[in-house]
């Protein structure tokens, strides 16, 4: 796996953020049965960053906490049938594996979710991975239904990296 965290912010995270984020990415595939390599490319900002972003991709004004961008065209979440028959779009040439796609995380709204929420910036920050890797693999929360599969995927994923609300 290959993976990548940048940050563009002077804000800090009082941990180690590659470290957790290889975690939950890995558990977030291991879950899902990925069968194959992944790359997968996280980006730490602020809150100016991350609404730019969401207003010129999503026409959203705002500040948001997380933003995903997908590479991979599911028919259904997870199900990685056929991905291999355009391997052009979703494989990198040099090292062949799959190419998931993108994270934004704004750290000033992993401060202030772990403070409203009541629980550690490190618990924040990997639910805010897991959501959005989530979505990378063709996750979705825009339906009840949709968005009860979702939650569940998350906590499951943090209490198996023992990362709880508690932590």
């Amino acid at each position: 796996m290959t993976f990548y965290v940048e940050s563009e912010t002077d804000k800090t995270l009082p941990f180690d953020v590659e470290e957790v984020a290889d975690k939950v990415i890995i558990e977030t595939l291991d879950s899902e049965n990925c069968p194959y390599e992944v790359s997968v490319n996280v980006l730490l900002t602020d809150n100016e960053g991350i609404h730019a972003m969401n207003h010129q991709y999503r026409g959203i004004d705002r500040p948001t906490d997380v933003l995903s961008f997908p590479n991979v065209d599911y028919e259904n979440p997870a199900d990685f049938t056929g991905i291999e028959d355009t391997i052009e779009d979703y494989f990198d040439p040099e090292n062949g594996e799959l190419c998931l796609g993108d994270i934004v995380i704004s750290v000033e709204k992993v401060y202030e979710q772990s403070e409203e929420y009541g629980h550690s910036l490190m618990r924040e920050y990997a639910f805010l991975i897991a959501h959005s890797m989530l979505h990378l693999l063709g996750y979705d929360h825009m339906a009840p239904e949709e968005a009860t599969v979702m939650e569940q995927k998350q906590e499951e994923i943090l209490n198996r990296l023992g990362i709880t609300r508690k932590e």
